[in-house]
């Protein structure tokens, strides 16, 4: 089941789980106990699907559908929260009494009224028809023409696996402030993944992309390429990157500079900074960054934003999932630290704005403040120039695994793509590959940033404390001047 386009998210829950208005206000009244300083609840339904490929063969098919709603109660710091996977009057509230108990035992108020649903100040995804309702068999047919173009590539790439999800989720947030807000959001995915062999040494590329658009985006030509369909594009990457490694030589070690890739390389940004800047570790003082508003904290070429207002992006929200509107928040101005990432409850607490940050997996988790969609403004320096100012040091392309210590701002990155850069020239690709280095540390080193801001293609997905959450990441090509090199050439 979904919503129709006409159907508001208000009417579709009102109708389907047969609640009023009054059942609402009684729900917020009993969670709201005498020491209770705000309450809220959030409906969720969702319709996700998966399929994949491998070696031409449908492997899987699957379609769930998942329903529930959450009832959150803030006393103070301290929030209780419960839900149920059931939808009715009487679950919804057992579910506030549980959450106001968390929160601060005590009894709970007379109803609270709720006002008239709000209109969103913005929609960023249009779209006529969400790729859920799209036949499997247009899906199955496009993992197919994936198949066939991997493998005519090149015959050195031996299997080739390839897999479309979505999902369409309709979600409604009524607080104990009279808010009521909802919103119906795509969302979509195309992966492939190739693997090249040339006698025994065996390699893997991967590619793809995707967003809160219409399936007909996958047919869209790319932004570089008039003549080449997205989905194409996806396969000739993940095939390159798969051929290209079969070549590449161990990565050297050591200190040296380093310079990143426009694009998916903004995941290091997302990972050594961007975390580090969200507010629950800010207030709690357990960020590398806390404390720091106003202070100096990177090169003055480098300026952070994190936008959840780019249309269609797979990190986009019209509004956050406290029903906050999503807007362009400045983390980083010339070096400048300006604003850490909100949700509700640490905005208060901090006495600082909301910034549309509040986000979570499910009704069945409490929100946090997360990012969106983060990146490094462009700057001055062409691309090419940038090389050149490289005598010794590595290209990194693309990025596969990372973490981060949020306290002390350590990282580790692996480099899925990089490059050799001697004399000013980008030489042999290699392996083995990774960057080890402090994320206020690191911003301070960047000594050119380039004019080519590229945001990743769409397949972010941000894990903290359990939950994941769809996120865009960006960069332009930047020269750090010294980062340590992990590889394992002498």
């Amino acid at each position: 089941m979904t919503a129709s386009r006409s159907e508001r998210p208000e009417q579709f829950f009102l109708e389907k789980y047969g609640l009023s208005t009054r059942s609402l206000e009684s729900t917020l009244g009993r969670a709201l106990g005498q020491r209770i300083d705000y309450a809220d609840l959030y409906f969720e339904y969702q319709t996700s699907e998966f399929l994949s490929l491998e070696e031409g063969i449908v492997k899987k098919v699957s379609k769930d559908i998942s329903q529930g709603v959450g009832v959150r109660a803030i006393a103070q710091e301290k929030t209780g929260f419960a839900y149920s996977d059931e939808i009715t009057v009487d679950h919804l509230l057992s579910a506030a009494k549980t959450a106001r108990y968390i929160a601060e035992d005590g009894a709970g108020r007379e109803a609270v009224p709720v006002h008239q649903a709000a209109s969103l100040s913005h929609n960023l995804y249009s779209v006529e028809k969400h790729p859920i309702e799209m036949p499997a068999a247009e899906k199955v047919a496009l993992l197919q023409e994936v198949d066939r173009l991997a493998r005519a590539y090149d015959p050195r790439i031996k299997k080739v696996m390839a897999s479309f999800s979505s999902e369409q989720k309709i979600i409604l947030i009524v607080t104990s402030k009279g808010l009521v807000v909802g919103d119906v959001l795509p969302l979509m995915r195309l992966n492939v993944s190739c693997i090249a062999e040339d006698g025994s040494n065996r390699q893997v590329g991967s590619f793809g992309g995707g967003g809160r658009s219409a399936f007909e985006f996958f047919f869209e030509a790319t932004e570089n390429d008039t003549t080449k369909k997205r989905y194409a594009h996806y396969v000739d990457e993940a095939a390159r990157q798969a051929i290209l490694n079969l070549s590449a030589i161990d990565a050297p070690a050591g200190a040296m500079e380093v310079v990143l890739g426009p694009g998916w390389p903004g995941i290091l940004l997302h990972e050594a900074i961007g975390h580090g800047l969200e507010a629950d570790f800010n207030r709690k003082s357990t960020s590398a960054f806390s404390g720091r508003l106003g202070e100096r904290v990177a090169s003055d070429l480098c300026t952070v934003i994190d936008d959840g207002t780019i249309p269609n992006r797979r990190g986009s929200l019209n509004c956050d999932d406290e029903g906050t509107p999503t807007r362009r928040t400045v983390l980083i101005e010339k070096g400048i630290l300006k604003n850490y990432l909100q949700d509700r409850l640490n905005a208060e607490m901090m006495k600082m704005p909301l910034t549309g940050n509040g986000r979570r997996e499910s009704y069945a988790h409490s929100p946090m403040p997360r990012m969106t969609n983060t990146f490094m403004l462009a700057g001055e320096s062409d691309p090419g120039d940038i090389i050149r100012s490289v005598q010794k040091g590595i290209y990194a392309v693309s990025f596969g695994g990372g973490q981060v210590d949020i306290t002390s701002g350590k990282f580790v990155f692996s480099a899925s793509e990089a490059y050799l850069i001697e004399n000013g020239k980008i030489g042999a690709p290699v392996k083995g590959a990774t960057l080890i280095g402090n994320g206020p540390d690191v911003l301070t080193k960047v000594s050119m940033v380039g004019n080519d801001l590229s945001l990743d293609s769409g397949v972010g997905t941000c894990g903290k404390d359990g939950q994941s959450v769809p996120v865009g990441v960006g960069l332009p090509t930047i020269k750090i001047s010294e980062i340590t090199v992990g590889g394992t050439a002498a």
